[in-house]
């Protein structure tokens, strides 16, 4: 800057004779200035482009500033809501203070009553051992009572078992005697059953069981295997078809079946009270003889009797034929003729629908009472209905 202050200081006061001697020396001074003017051009342009980044740099920092006057109020506003919940915090605290106080005060009076209390329930506990070994002390006299009744119930039972075979066979021939039924030492067919009578000629076998053992659980078991071992004596001539098992009083309750449809014969369990009346019945057999001591009249009921069951069982077989037909076609018909969207809702319906008839039980008579209490019954709804009933007789 000096060189180009003197450089335009001497070119403002130059003379002639100056521009005529000295030009050299100001022509060098120029130089000196002209390179004193760049150097500051340079600067000055140095200095704009770092007024540029200042400026710049001023916008960035009050943007800075903007963004962190908006976080001060933001957190002014957090700081708030953080004094607002301290001090509801605050007085949460003072509730809870006061309730504090009050689960001491109460803490406190348990305490104090702890030591009678548990003075207390060592004296129930005390006296709860006691009544307990009180107890077991019965318990275990009761338990030795029962073993003992039961022991010597089981001594008895195995005992009656025991005998039972010759109890039985003697309570037979007893009744044979009695009542004039001949009693079979020695039967005249394969096999050697227990007991054996005879009436009409015909031998009747009674077999004595009993369990082998306390345990009855397999007595069933026992009493099923030796129905189907009476085969051997079913199958011989002039031995009846019906075959009876005595087995004990005792032990009638634990059989769930008594009796059994073996197909070439049947099997009845029975006990030892029954023998009597079994044999009784067996004998009527004897007083008729079959028909050859049946008097005309009663040969004429007999075959009037048979002959109307006869008629009356092709009937209902005929009937049921019938109107099996009758349902068959009427199936068919549905089948054909209904449009096929009614066909489908039927096949629903049908699906859905079942039928229960009365099922038969093994061994049990169909009651004609029963029958006739039921077949009016239905009359009398038909006369509340109002529906006729078909009279005897009309087809």
């Amino acid at each position: 800057m000096e060189k180009l202050n003197l450089f335009f200081a001497q070119i403002k006061d130059i003379s002639f004779w100056q521009r005529l001697f000295h030009w050299r020396k100001i022509r060098n001074l120029s130089y000196d200035a002209y390179e004193e003017l760049r150097a500051l051009s340079k600067e000055l342009d140095n200095n704009r482009e770092n007024i540029d980044k200042l400026r710049n740099r001023i916008t960035e920092i009050s943007t800075r500033n903007e963004n962190l006057s908006q976080k001060i109020k933001d957190i002014e506003i957090t700081s708030a809501r953080k004094d607002a919940q301290v001090e509801e915090l605050n007085g949460r605290m003072r509730e809870h203070s006061g309730t504090i106080n009050e689960l001491t005060k109460k803490v406190s009076a348990f305490e104090a009553s702890k030591e009678d209390n548990v003075r207390n329930y060592n004296e129930n506990i005390a006296r709860l051992n006691q009544t307990k070994e009180s107890f077991e002390t019965e318990r275990r006299k009761l338990n030795e009572v029962r073993l003992q009744e039961a022991a010597e119930h089981f001594e008895a039972m195995k005992r009656q078992w025991a005998e039972h075979e010759t109890d039985v066979k003697n309570t037979i021939i007893r009744i044979c005697d009695f009542n004039h039924v001949n009693y079979v030492d020695k039967v005249p067919f394969k096999g050697n059953p227990d007991n054996t009578i005879e009436i009409s000629g015909e031998y009747i076998i009674f077999d004595a069981k009993s369990p082998a053992s306390d345990d009855l659980a397999n007595f069933p078991l026992y009493i099923k295997s030796q129905t189907e071992s009476l085969k051997k004596y079913a199958a011989q001539d002039n031995v009846k078809k019906s075959i009876f098992l005595v087995v004990p009083t005792n032990t009638i309750n634990v059989l769930k079946q008594l009796t059994y449809r073996m197909g070439d014969y049947d099997v009845f369990v029975i006990t030892k009270d029954s023998l009597e009346p079994v044999i009784l019945s067996l004998k009527k057999i004897e007083e008729y003889d079959l028909a050859d001591k049946l008097s005309p009249v009663d040969r004429d009921s007999i075959c009037r009797i048979i002959g109307k069951f006869a008629h009356t069982a092709k009937r209902r077989i005929q009937v049921d034929q019938f109107f099996s037909n009758e349902f068959i076609d009427i199936v068919l018909k549905s089948q054909k003729d209904l449009p096929e969207d009614l066909q489908k809702q039927v096949i629903e319906f049908e699906k859905s629908e079942k039928l229960n008839p009365p099922t038969e039980k093994r061994a049990k008579i169909i009651s004609i009472d029963e029958l006739q209490k039921k077949s009016e019954e239905i009359k009398a709804e038909t006369q509340i209905r109002k529906l006729t009933a078909p009279e005897a007789g009309e087809e």
